[in-house]
């Protein structure tokens, strides 16, 4: 898969890539938080970040495969690109879940042969509320309001 254009690059272009090439060598991934808004609200929301939750034990192939493609391990779970200072990528700690939900069944993507995840549009409202109320975050309310108005979902999950 051809690199985006780093420097001007959105959360959907730079996930399709980074997840394709986890993908391709074998490391699983599902897109989370607000880079899932981001794509879901076609850019109306930027997030700044590309949350993915990948399975136990894949940190080495992780560092392994953004190496190849140019990123630096910065810290912790933290990765730039000196071509991409607008986006870092991070892998929070699994498994994907909401709250105490952990039956969640990500969207998938076909790119290349590849599949990619991300949180469903119904998934990505339930995560930003469920992060509304537990952390008072106000923004996230907004942010589940930008993907209700864009996308359908199932509103008796949420």
């Amino acid at each position: 898969m051809k690199a985006p254009n780093l420097k001007t690059c959105t959360e959907e272009q730079l996930w399709k890539y980074i997840a394709f090439h986890l993908s391709k060598a074998g490391v699983e991934s599902v897109l989370v938080g607000g880079a899932v808004v981001s794509i879901y609200s076609e850019g109306a929301y930027r997030s700044g970040d590309l949350d993915m939750i990948t399975q136990a034990n894949t940190r080495p192939k992780i560092i392994e495969v953004l190496g190849t493609l140019g990123f630096k391990h910065v810290k912790n779970r933290h990765f730039e690109h000196p071509d991409c200072p607008h986006l870092i990528i991070e892998f929070p700690p699994g498994p994907v879940s909401i709250g105490d939900d952990y039956k969640i069944k990500p969207d998938e993507i076909r790119i290349g042969g590849q599949v990619i995840k991300l949180f469903s549009p119904t998934d990505c409202i339930g995560e930003r509320l469920a992060s509304y109320i537990h952390f008072k975050a106000r923004e996230c309310l907004y942010q589940a309001a930008l993907v209700a108005k864009a996308q359908p979902f199932d509103q008796k999950k949420v």
